[in-house]
């Protein structure tokens, strides 16, 4: 039987703003039939800060230390905490919430298009398996995150090598659309992540940290040997086609498309209103 033919974009290192933009303009674009689904790949010029879109950047976020680091910060148009984007392989899926092989429930959802994810790891020698919240207090503590950190704990269906966080993943759903984009962290600077978020005290800063080292692991700290990020893209290039069944074609933007989402950039994803509104 013939597999689904879905697009493949790696659009390489790009802005925080354009970045967001082009999820977002992929999402309109499927949405309006223009465009089958699509599988991207990408990364961050400069390293960026992503916040999600409920949080609260007065509160949670010390935006002296992210300029201090000179990186880039953008607010998702997607759910979660905040994500250090620096040496990882961050991927999106777009794909309509009426495609057959998607479940109505969004933790399913991201059990079907986690599984692109999975055998990635696989690929790479990496023995992944899915997070699924066994008890009720670890169930209540997914309502109640109470870390601004996006790695500090697993939520359901996400990828965990020896119980421990290597794929973190956030979802939004808009005009009949899923955007599911996520981080499959390669190498982790944890000074550099702590430093940006803050805390009630030193102290709780410190205890959070430590805590942090048996939540969360990136992929070279685990991997018997190195792995670039061009082997990972290789790998989960593979893994998606493997694990959603389909066939992936490799798409480049014309220059109407960047255009337009260079102009989606600027206008939402660098503004003040959109970054700082809560």
């Amino acid at each position: 039987m013939k597999k689904e033919v879905w697009r493949f974009i790696d659009t390489g290192n790009s802005s925080p703003s354009f970045n967001m933009a082009l999820d977002e303009a992929l999402l309109d674009w499927h949405s309006e039939g223009k465009i089958p689904p699509v599988i991207r790949f990408f990364g961050w010029n400069p390293a960026t800060l992503s916040i999600g879109y409920f949080q609260q950047v007065e509160k949670e976020i010390d935006m002296v230390a992210v300029k201090d680091h000179q990186l880039g910060f953008v607010r998702r148009p997607t759910g979660g905490r905040g994500v250090l984007h620096e040496h990882e392989l961050t991927y999106s899926v777009i794909v309509s919430e009426e495609h057959p092989q998607m479940p109505k429930s969004i933790t399913e959802a991201y059990r079907v298009i986690s599984e692109g994810i999975l055998k990635g790891f696989h690929q790479l020698g990496l023995d992944a398996n899915f997070a699924v919240p066994k008890t009720l207090e670890e169930r209540d503590a997914l309502k109640n995150p109470r870390s601004a950190v996006c790695f500090d704990a697993p939520s359901w269906y996400e990828l965990v090598v020896e119980g421990r966080k290597v794929a973190g993943s956030a979802q939004t759903r808009q005009k009949g659309v899923i955007l599911q984009h996520g981080s499959i962290l390669l190498d982790l600077d944890e000074d550099k992540l702590f430093s940006l978020f803050n805390y009630p005290n030193e102290r709780v800063k410190e205890r959070m940290k430590k805590a942090f080292k048996n939540k969360a692991v990136a992929i070279n700290a685990i991997s018997s040997r190195r792995i670039t990020i061009e082997e990972a893209k290789e790998a989960f290039y593979k893994g998606f086609a493997q694990g959603l069944n389909i066939e992936l074609e490799p798409y480049m933007l014309t220059r109407e498309e960047l255009a337009f989402v260079g102009k989606l950039a600027k206008e939402r994803y660098e503004s003040d209103e959109w970054n700082y509104k809560r």
